[in-house]
C-alpha cells in the first residue's frame, strides 16, 4: 500500500490520516509540537488545561461531519456532554441572547429581535438544510480536473434526487445566494439583528455580513443546533483521539518533528526531511498547512499559486488571546460556557470578545476550586508584527492594554475576575505563529466571501493539502469534512471503496 506522509496534526491532517490508515495505507504524521491539535490544541500550564485558539465543537450529531469522522476512522465515543445551550451573546444595549440548540431559539428571536425577524432566521434554516447536506456528501469543491467535475455532477444529482420535491423548492433562492452577501437577507430587518448576525459571522465565517457569502454564511451560523458538545479534557479531545485512532491502525504520530522540505523526483513527492535530520520515503504527501507556511516546504517545487503569495497574508485575521485561570467561586451556578460579548462596532480589535470557560465538572482542566478561561478577539496581523520587529516597548505596551480590553469584557458577565484570577496569559499572532507553526499567526482560514474562495485540495501530483485554507473552511467539523474529503479523492484514486465515508449510524457521545 502506499507510504503516505502527513505534514501537521490538526484536525484535517488527522482526519485523512486516519482514514487512510485505516484502509491499510503506510501512514506517518509529522507533528513540530509535543501535542496535536494546532490552534485546536489543549495545552498545559500551571496546572491549567487550555484551549489554544478554537473553544467551541460542533457537528456531533446523528449523520453529522464529527458522526461520519467517528465511524471512518474506528472512533467508539466523542467524550463529552451535549450543549443544547451553545452560548450566550451580549449585545451593546445590554441584552442577552441565548443561542440555543432546540426548539427554544424560536421564541428566543422572537422576543429579542422581533416577530418579522423569524422570516431572516426560517431562510437560514431552510439554506443551512440544503448546504450541510450537500456538504456532507463530500463534493469535490472547487473541481480541479475532469475528474473532479464529474463526481461533482454526480454528488449534485444525488443531492437533487433525494427529497427532490424540497430541494428544488429552495434552489431557486440557492442559486440567487450563491452569488451576493448574507447582508442582502437583512436590508428590512433592525440594526440589532444585523450587528448579532455580523458578530456571530466573524467568528464562524470571518467575516460580516457584508462580505460574507450568503450560502456560506447561512450554514456557518446553523452551528448551535449542529451538535455542539463540551468536550471532557479540551477540545484537544478530538485530535487527541484521532492520534490514537492513527495509531491503532498501525499509523505512526511522531512529535518534535518539523517538516521543513519535501524532495521531488519526476514531479512526484518522494519523502519529507524534517528539522531533526529524519527522512521519510513517501508516495503521498498531505500538507495540514496554511498557503503561507507550505512555501518553505515546497521550495522552487511549489505550484505559480504558492510562490505568487504576497508576504503576508493580505485577508483574513490573527488572534489575540487570554489564557486565564481563577477561583471557581466567582462563576454562578448553571453559568453558560461559552459567551459572546459585543462592545461596538467595528467587530475587531476587542470590540467583539469571545470566552469559553471550562466545564465545573471536568476536573481535569484546573486544579481544585479554579477554572480556566480562554478569552479572545479578531485582530489586525500587521500591527503586531511591525511592532514586534521594530517596536518591542510598544509591542508590550499593547499586549497590556489588549489584555485589560478583554479582561474588562469579562467584568461585564464576571464581576470580580480580574480579582478571582490567578493566571493571566496573554498570546499575540507572534505568540500563535511559535506555537502552531502557522505563518504570520494567520488563523480562521480565508474569509468566506464567495464560494471559490478556498483553495483546492490537489497540489499536485500526489500532493495535497488540508486545513481551513480548503473548503469548508475553519471550524473542526469544517476540517474534518475537508480531511475525510482528501481521504475519499485518494482512495478513489486506488479504486480503493470507500463505504465506510456513506456509514452515517449514530456514535455515542
Amino acid at each position: 500500500m502506499p507510504r503516505v506522509v502527513v505534514i501537521g496534526a490538526g484536525i484535517g491532517g488527522l482526519s485523512a490520516a486516519a482514514v487512510l490508515a485505516r484502509a491499510g495505507f503506510d501512514v506517518t504524521v509529522l507533528e513540530a509540537h509535543i501535542y496535536p491539535g494546532g490552534c485546536a490544541g489543549t495545552f498545559f500550564h500551571q496546572g491549567y488545561q487550555f484551549d489554544a485558539g478554537a473553544t467551541l465543537s460542533g457537528g456531533f450529531y446523528p449523520g453529522g461531519p464529527m458522526d461520519i469522522l467517528a465511524q471512518a476512522t474506528g472512533i467508539q465515543r466523542w467524550p463529552g456532554q451535549p450543549a443544547a445551550r451553545t452560548m450566550q451573546v451580549h449585545l451593546p444595549d445590554g441584552l442577552t441572547v441565548t443561542r440555543w440548540g432546540d426548539e427554544r431559539r424560536w421564541g428566543e428571536y422572537r422576543q429579542a429581535f422581533g416577530e418579522q425577524a423569524l422570516d431572516f432566521w426560517r431562510w437560514q434554516e431552510r439554506t443551512a438544510n440544503a448546504v450541510w447536506d450537500l456538504a456532507l456528501r463530500l463534493p469535490p469543491w472547487p473541481p480541479q480536473s475532469i475528474f473532479d467535475l464529474r463526481r461533482l455532477a454526480a454528488r449534485g444529482f444525488d443531492w437533487l434526487s433525494d427529497q427532490s420535491a424540497e430541494k428544488l423548492k429552495v434552489l431557486p433562492a440557492l442559486s440567487l445566494d450563491a452569488f451576493r452577501p448574507a447582508a442582502a437577507r437583512l436590508n428590512r430587518f433592525s440594526e440589532r439583528l444585523r450587528l448579532f448576525v455580523d458578530a456571530q459571522l466573524l467568528i464562524s465565517a470571518q467575516a460580516t455580513s457584508l462580505q460574507a457569502n450568503a450560502l456560506y454564511a447561512a450554514a456557518a451560523l446553523d452551528l448551535p443546533r449542529r451538535g455542539v458538545i463540551h468536550l471532557e479534557g479540551g477540545i484537544g479531545t478530538v485530535a487527541r483521539l484521532l492520534a490514537q485512532a492513527v495509531r491503532d491502525s498501525g499509523g505512526q504520530v511522531l512529535y518534535r518533528q518539523e517538516a521543513n522540505k519535501i524532495h521531488f523526483e519526476r514531479g512526484r513527492p518522494v519523502a519529507v526531511a524534517t528539522k531533526r535530520g529524519t527522512s521519510l520515503d513517501a508516495d503521498l504527501v498531505i500538507a495540514n498547512l496554511t498557503p503561507w507556511s507550505i512555501q518553505s516546504v515546497l521550495g522552487e517545487r511549489a505550484p505559480i499559486r504558492v510562490r505568487r503569495l504576497p508576504e503576508r497574508p493580505p485577508v483574513g485575521w490573527g488572534a489575540f488571546v487570554v489564557y486565564l485561570g481563577l477561583d471557581a467561586s466567582i462563576i454562578p451556578a448553571d453559568f453558560p460556557l461559552h459567551h459572546q460579548v459585543i462592545l461596538k462596532r467595528p467587530l475587531a480589535e476587542g470590540n467583539s470578545v469571545f470566552l469559553s470557560l471550562s466545564p465545573d465538572w471536568d476536573q481535569g482542566r484546573a486544579p481544585t476550586g479554579r477554572r480556566a478561561i480562554t478569552f479572545s478577539t479578531h485582530t489586525d496581523l500587521n500591527t503586531w508584527w511591525d511592532l514586534f520587529q521594530q517596536d518591542w516597548t510598544s509591542y508590550q505596551s499593547l499586549q497590556a492594554q489588549y489584555t485589560q480590553r478583554l479582561l474588562d469584557a469579562g467584568e461585564q458577565i464576571l464581576p470580580g475576575l480580574r480579582q478571582a484570577a490567578e493566571l493571566v496569559l496573554p498570546g499575540t499572532p507572534v505568540t500563535f505563529q511559535r506555537f502552531t507553526r502557522r505563518v504570520w499567526g494567520w488563523v480562521g482560514g480565508f474569509p468566506q466571501t464567495h464560494l471559490l474562495r478556498n483553495w483546492g485540495p490537489r497540489l499536485g501530483p500526489s500532493l495535497w493539502l488540508v486545513g481551513d485554507s480548503i473548503f469548508p473552511g475553519q471550524s473542526i467539523a469544517a476540517t474534518a469534512l475537508g480531511g475525510l474529503r482528501v481521504a475519499r479523492a485518494i482512495l478513489e484514486d486506488h479504486k480503493i471503496p470507500v463505504s465506510d465515508l456513506e456509514n452515517r449510524s449514530e456514535v455515542v457521545v
